[in-house]
């Protein structure tokens, strides 16, 4: 009852925008006591770096939002691997409605056959190895973003390497549209899109199922997700222990890895394409308990709770699959603005 409270008391401290038009509520930097003066260096950095899209929610209400070039507040963008953690919510979703299990084995809906592995080894993939990128499978292949079978090869027992592997995840709209009867764009419209307000396409580009939207349709999804996956007194996810394995460390090989999330200030973290665990944080001038989705050329979503904050950049970056250095920077410019640093 008390927990139930707490996030009732929660929920309505935070302001959601209406479901339907482009109404929402507004504040003011300086009545935040952030330096407004500051506010040109972050903008400037941002276009030079090729930014399209950026909006600074607190509390669920907009501090900043500025787009850049021809890129307006209509204009449609992809989240790349952002759309990931949509991907995360959506699987959270199907299970609390008991169309599919993590304990199942992704071959119960990719059917058997769906990698190059042994019975055994397949057998042992399940749907939580996809949502933790624990597979197992190689993802040194010349191209891991191929879902065919002759590209998804055995290279250790799933649940004990951690790599970014971006096939395997791909399949997982296959999980869900098999374990739910319904087409991926209808099941997002009806599990997320029509209780926020977001709208937005999944698009098949070459292997991968790639997310679509204007900018502040990112926005209502890191506020749902800073809200614990409630909008506004409506719960979309009930299950408190999915979200705390989505927002927290989910295994134990990779401490900056949730569900299908990317976790700061656990200590330490991996990167793509690498082995290697770095000591520290990803973006250490973010705070310790920031969360974020993030994408290819720099789609971000970065929550961070403590602030009250969301951060959200959409454009072109050229900084490799997952670019947490772009992160990190925009935080050190944003604490610039919120007058933490000189």
């Amino acid at each position: 009852l008390l927990f139930f409270i707490s996030l009732q008391s929660k929920s309505q401290s935070l302001y959601f925008p209406p479901l339907l038009g482009n109404a929402w509520d507004t504040i003011s930097p300086a009545s935040l006591g952030w330096c407004p003066e500051r506010i040109d260096s972050l903008y400037n950095y941002l276009e030079q770096a090729n930014s399209k899209a950026f909006i600074v929610l607190k509390d669920g209400k907009i501090v900043l939002e500025k787009y850049f070039g021809t890129f307006t507040q209509d204009s449609l963008w992809y989240w790349a691997s952002a759309g990931k953690t949509i991907t995360s919510f959506l699987i959270g979703k199907a299970q609390e409605q008991n169309y599919l299990s993590l304990k199942d084995t992704s071959s119960k809906y990719l059917g058997i056959g769906w990698t190059n592995c042994t019975r055994q080894q397949e057998d042992s993939i399940s749907i939580r190895h996809q949502l933790t990128m624990t597979t197992g499978l190689d993802d040194g292949v010349s191209d891991n973003h191929c879902t065919d079978a002759a590209c998804l090869i055995y290279k250790a027992p799933a649940g004990t390497r951690w790599a970014y592997h971006n096939a395997p995840y791909t399949l997982l709209e296959k999980v869900i549209t098999t374990a739910t009867a319904q087409n991926i764009n209808v099941y997002t419209q009806s599990a997320l899109k029509t209780k926020t307000g977001m709208t937005g396409l999944w698009v098949t580009v070459d292997y991968d199922n790639v997310y679509y939207s204007k900018p502040r349709s990112m926005a209502r999804f890191g506020l749902l997700l800073q809200n614990n996956c409630v909008w506004n007194m409506d719960t979309l996810l009930h299950d408190s222990v999915y979200i705390d394995n989505m927002l927290n460390a989910s295994q134990q090989l990779n401490y900056a890895y949730g569900y299908l999330t990317w976790l700061n200030g656990n200590g330490s973290y991996m990167i793509p394409s690498s082995q290697i665990v770095f000591p520290g944080s990803y973006a250490p001038a973010a705070p310790a308990d920031m969360y974020a989705a993030i994408g290819k050329n720099g789609q971000i979503v970065s929550i961070a709770p403590s602030k009250g904050l969301v951060v959200v950049r959409m454009g072109n970056a050229n900084e490799g699959e997952v670019p947490f250095l772009l992160c990190d920077n925009i935080w050190q410019r944003l604490n610039y603005v919120m007058c933490n640093s000189t």
